[in-house]
């Protein structure tokens, strides 16, 4: 069994900005931004109480009741510390009763995803324990049962988890093992749910699950196609970490480089371990991975793309934008400020101006699921060239004007090569990195870029009933789908309201908000 690290913690520098004393009308036009947030967040809370309360989701356009995630009430866990950071005393309590009905033993979803039920349900648990001091019992007790039941999944015989686990064959006694193909944020990311809870409740089986996994990601961070990262895919039978040559910090690697220098502070910086791979992984990825896109304005500003690794072992660089990716600007941050690489906090800046440039750039003031840009040649300086924004045509007689022409009978917006998903499902991760950011560097000016976000999902996907994905962020007028996530309610609101609060509200200096921002004690 592997224990927690009981060496002295190291030397944490502060993370949070020296914050002055702030002037009264600043204060009114924060305190009105933070009440139009809550607003919104009563309005949903208000639909789904109504209509579907104790469910995981809620239709917002016809009040569909959906089990998505277990069917144990996936949007009330994950708003639970919501709750209670916005002071609704009231209806935290009547959630927390609630739970009470919630059974672990029986679920009508068959095949569990162990990641999906550990960031929304177990950190949501915790968060909640822990940011009312344990005043509420229930809450520590769901989190143990569940976490007990997701610790079955690890009963394999190289002790690495099932990740897409048909708990019933479990349940029954049979004979299980892991997997040859693992998307890997899903095997990476469940190790600050499971170090607090083994903090909590001083048992070291938790702890003990997940620091197996890191160390395999520790053996093998050098044995990939791109060494440093590692691949989308992975095989944990084997093991081997060389299958796969595509590597990102987007949808299905994101969130095991985000919990490195999280881990690394949950542990109170006792293991050099988690320092080491996010220093490996972002000197890669430096290199590899960030790219400064083509503007019409010649912005200064960083996208997240993906690289793959061509037969020739060259590292191709895909210059794509993904929503999932946003988050990386506020992950660099932290690495800065917890590393003391303070030269990477201007990356970090860079990295989030472009979410928020692509959030500026669409008609509707809302950021696509996923886009195409085009890179430019020279970091320093990219000059708009209008033909390289046709990237998959060929005009050898066109001018300029004839580029910027056909551009705007087509429908293209300026720096958006192509667009495959022009959704918005109501995604946490740019205002993620707003929040990190201003809180890092007390730039006042990211709560009005912060605010001029909540107002465009404000105007487009507010529902009768609640807030709905939007189908086409390219339109004016978009249309919402009848799509809700729980981390609408757990994480896009919540950080919203948290950029509008006082900095002591859940300060980065006391809490690590786990990947679905459930805030956590640090340890």
């Amino acid at each position: 069994m592997i224990p927690l690290p009981t060496n002295e913690p190291a030397a944490t520098p502060k993370i949070q900005f020296n914050f002055p004393v702030e002037d009264p009308d600043s204060r009114e036009i924060r305190q009105d931004r933070q009440n139009a947030v809550k607003e919104s967040f009563l309005h949903t809370w208000k639909g789904y109480k109504t209509n579907a309360w104790l469910q995981d989701e809620l239709g917002p356009i016809d009040g569909e009741r959906k089990s998505t995630f277990g069917g144990w009430g996936a949007t009330l866990v994950d708003s639970l510390d919501t709750l209670w950071l916005m002071g609704l005393k009231d209806e935290f309590e009547e959630a927390v009763a609630a739970i009470e009905h919630i059974d672990f033993s029986t679920s009508d979803t068959l095949m569990l995803n162990v990641f999906e039920t550990t960031i929304r349900y177990l950190g949501g648990f915790l968060a909640a324990h822990d940011l009312t001091g344990g005043a509420y019992p229930i809450l520590l007790k769901k989190a143990v049962e569940l976490a007990d039941m997701l610790y079955v999944a690890f009963d394999t015989p190289n002790r690495m988890p099932v990740l897409r686990w048909y708990w019933p064959a479990a349940r029954d006694g049979e004979d299980q093992e892991s997997s040859s193909l693992n998307i890997l944020a899903e095997l990476g990311s469940l190790s600050v749910e499971f170090t607090r809870l083994t903090q909590i409740t001083k048992d070291p089986k938790y702890f003990d699950a997940i620091q197996r996994i890191t160390d395999l990601l520790h053996e093998h961070q050098h044995n990939t196609r791109l060494p440093g990262l590692w691949p989308l895919a992975v095989d944990t039978i084997t093991p081997a970490f060389n299958g796969d040559r595509r590597f990102t910090f987007g949808g299905m690697a994101d969130s095991l480089y985000e919990y490195l220098p999280k881990e690394y502070l949950m542990l109170g910086g006792r293991s050099q371990q988690y320092k080491e791979m996010y220093e490996a992984a972002i000197e890669v990825a430096k290199k590899n991975l960030f790219f400064r896109p083509m503007t019409k304005n010649n912005d200064d500003i960083l996208l997240s793309g993906q690289s793959y690794i061509s037969g020739k072992s060259m590292a191709i660089l895909k210059p794509e934008g993904q929503h999932l990716t946003c988050f990386v600007g506020g992950m660099v941050a932290l690495g800065a400020k917890v590393f003391n690489r303070p030269e990477e906090i201007e990356i970090a800046r860079k990295l989030t101006e472009g979410c928020i440039w692509a959030y500026k750039s669409m008609p509707s003031g809302i950021m696509p699921e996923s886009f195409k840009a085009v890179a430019c040649e020279d970091t320093t300086d990219c000059t708009w060239q209008p033909h390289l924004w046709f990237v998959n045509e060929i005009h050898d007689d066109a001018t300029p004007d004839d580029f910027e022409r056909m551009g705007k009978e087509q429908g293209k917006i300026p720096g958006f090569a192509e667009i495959p998903d022009r959704r918005y499902t109501l995604r946490p991760e740019a205002i993620e990195s707003v929040f990190i950011l201003y809180r890092i560097t007390g730039d006042q000016t990211l709560q009005d870029k912060g605010w001029d976000m909540f107002t465009a999902i404000e105007g487009h996907a507010r529902t009768n009933l609640a807030y709905g994905a939007v189908a086409d962020v390219t339109s004016r007028n978009p249309g919402v789908l009848n799509e809700m996530e729980s981390f609408w309610t757990g994480e896009t609101l919540k950080y919203f309201y948290l950029l509008f609060s006082e900095p002591g509200a859940a300060s980065l200096d006391e809490w690590v908000f786990n990947t679905e921002a459930h805030p956590l004690k640090r340890g």
